[in-house]
């Protein structure tokens, strides 16, 4: 199955889909915001995304601390000052089409939905929302595609999600395998999940890396299928936030999209042929039958004057399966050393 966000398609035998997310990592600077958009085109990535959420729509009350987070404030502080301040959206939009980015922002409640579907050409559900059935049917009535994060999610979470999206006539459905911990050890990330997904619910699958590697993830998801590769990313690890230290540097977001077209031609076709860039070696190299003395018409091929030999730029003979076939033949006509013996040359 294949998708259609914006002018790109996702799924299998199309280029993968690569997200360059943001997130908050612009600490609620506009300037910075453009920066990370810069990053992003620069990588050549093909959106970037940012994440648009309100602190009293997500916790209650009073939630406490975030162990993880080692951070004095409480979670609501610190979500409230990650809030994507809304008035940017329209100068964003427009400065990541103009750097030839798609531009994607989650939602994580309804109204939130609703202020970005006039910007994204997709919904993104965020792990934590991935049992948020509401929130995921709301955003696939919108009949744009919707990725959903899978992290910290069980099999059964995940099929109520999808059937979710189904239930309202949305099939334009991409998961995300990812691993809720930041930064997520790579022997956590449970890759092969993604071929399960393509298989289960055939639909277009990909990774949500929240490790730190900016290769080892997102290479390995290649080799196995992925359609969408999404990475965090950061101007600076040292940044005041709590999403910048597991995130990728700019440097390394660029080598990453490299590396992932790299791999992608390295992975060619499932299809095996000899290449235009082989035929000179197999030409040279690939072993047919000659004749190792001078032969005269009539006389028996035998394994004392032909052998299974690398013709160099001798012009080569028949292909060695035919090498039992000739022996104890007759010549039909006088052959030289080192000449292949071709079809014709023997009764």
């Amino acid at each position: 199955m294949k998708i259609k966000v914006g002018n790109k398609f996702i799924g299998d035998g199309e280029p993968c889909f690569i997200i360059a997310e943001a997130g908050s990592n612009h600490n609620k600077k506009l300037d910075m915001a453009k920066k990370l958009i810069d990053v992003a085109a620069d990588a050549d990535a093909d959106a970037v995304k940012f994440q648009l959420f309100k602190a009293d729509k997500l916790y209650v009350g009073k939630p406490g601390f975030a162990d993880y987070l080692e951070n004095k404030k409480s979670i609501y502080e610190i979500i409230k000052n990650m809030e994507f301040p809304v008035e940017w959206l329209d100068e964003l939009f427009s400065y990541a089409d103009k750097r030839g980015l798609l531009f994607l922002a989650t939602p994580f409640h309804e109204e939130a939905v609703d202020v970005l579907d006039g910007y994204v050409p997709a919904h993104k559900i965020a792990s934590y929302e991935s049992n948020h059935i509401p929130l995921i049917k709301y955003a696939a009535k919108k009949r744009k595609p919707l990725f959903i994060s899978t992290g910290a999610s069980t099999l059964e979470e995940i099929c109520e999600a999808v059937e979710a999206a189904r239930s309202v006539g949305n099939e334009n459905i991409v998961l995300l395998q990812c691993v809720a911990k930041y930064p997520a050890p790579i022997n956590s990330l449970n890759l092969n999940v993604i071929r399960f997904f393509k298989k289960k619910f055939h639909i277009p699958a990909g990774l949500s890396d929240h490790s730190r590697d900016p290769l080892i993830g997102p290479l390995t998801s290649i080799g196995i299928g992925a359609n969408v590769i999404e990475k965090h990313f950061t101007l600076d690890n040292k940044l005041p936030g709590p999403d910048h230290k597991f995130a990728v540097e700019p440097k390394e977001l660029k080598r990453m999209v490299f590396a992932i077209r790299e791999a992608e031609k390295a992975l060619g076709k499932e299809e095996k042929q000899i290449l235009s860039i082989e035929q000179e070696l197999y030409d040279f190299a690939k072993r047919a039958v000659h004749v190792t003395r001078d032969i005269k018409k009539n006389e028996i091929f035998s394994q004392k004057n032909i052998a299974v030999l690398r013709p160099g730029k001798v012009k080569r003979g028949l292909p060695p399966k035919f090498f039992e076939k000739i022996i104890g033949k007759k010549s039909t006509r006088d052959i030289f050393r080192d000449e292949g013996v071709l079809e014709g040359d023997y009764e």
